[in-house]
């Protein structure tokens, strides 16, 4: 899905990379505040560009990181008034001009009502759902310092590692695209196994 998605967008992809070698830090930062804008511009190929640049010596790794990290906050932000100023029957009505399908919305409506506020920091590495999070943590008018707080927070290690990435792999920072939806695979096996840990360990534990 992620590679057919790609290819799809692969014109817009290399404008992005041109207006982040360009722009650096900003570039990265503008780039990842419209990928949590809910438009699919994939974080997988501008924090990893980013990294790329620090290989080459244009940009600083921590710099490039917490660049990611505050665009990605900052359009979550927007996402969060969207869903706090439109509402529901809005954004089933209208998302879809806008990049919010009536099926990623409800997929993010769903974990967010199942597991409070606190999806709003652990998702952020998750596909699909890190992206459309901050609508129904809006709807449902979360503490805002909170939200930004989690989503900082959530965000930062996704900066990093995808930063950090790109910076390994240096001039072959492209070949990466390959793999991560097998990454994302792999996030949410694990993020599956650890909530069915806790609800075992819950359900065993002994009444009071």
């Amino acid at each position: 899905m992620f590679d057919s998605l790609t290819s799809l967008l692969e014109p817009v992809i290399k404008e992005t990379v041109a207006f982040i070698a360009k722009f650096g830090y900003w570039g990265v930062a503008i780039g990842m505040a419209i990928e949590s804008c809910n438009i699919p511009l994939p974080s997988e190929v501008i924090l990893p560009f980013g990294g790329y640049l620090v290989f080459t010596g244009r940009l600083d790794f921590f710099w490039t990181a917490i660049a990611g990290t505050a665009g990605g906050t900052v359009g979550s932000i927007i996402s969060f008034y969207i869903g706090l100023w439109g509402g529901r029957p809005f954004l089933l009505r209208y998302g879809r001009y806008f990049g919010v399908s009536a099926h990623h919305f409800n997929l993010a409506e769903d974990w967010f009502l199942r597991y409070g506020e606190a999806t709003v920091f652990f998702t952020r590495i998750m596909p699909v759902i890190r992206t459309f999070i901050s609508l129904p943590a809006g709807i449902s008018n979360m503490n805002f310092p909170r939200f930004v707080l989690y989503t900082f927070l959530g965000s930062l290690p996704w900066s990093l590692l995808l930063t950090y990435l790109g910076y390994k792999m240096g001039q072959h920072w492209e070949n990466l695209k390959f793999w991560f939806h097998r990454l994302d695979i792999l996030i949410v096996a694990g993020i599956i196994v650890l909530f069915l840990y806790l609800w075992l360990r819950k359900k065993r534990r002994p009444s009071t």
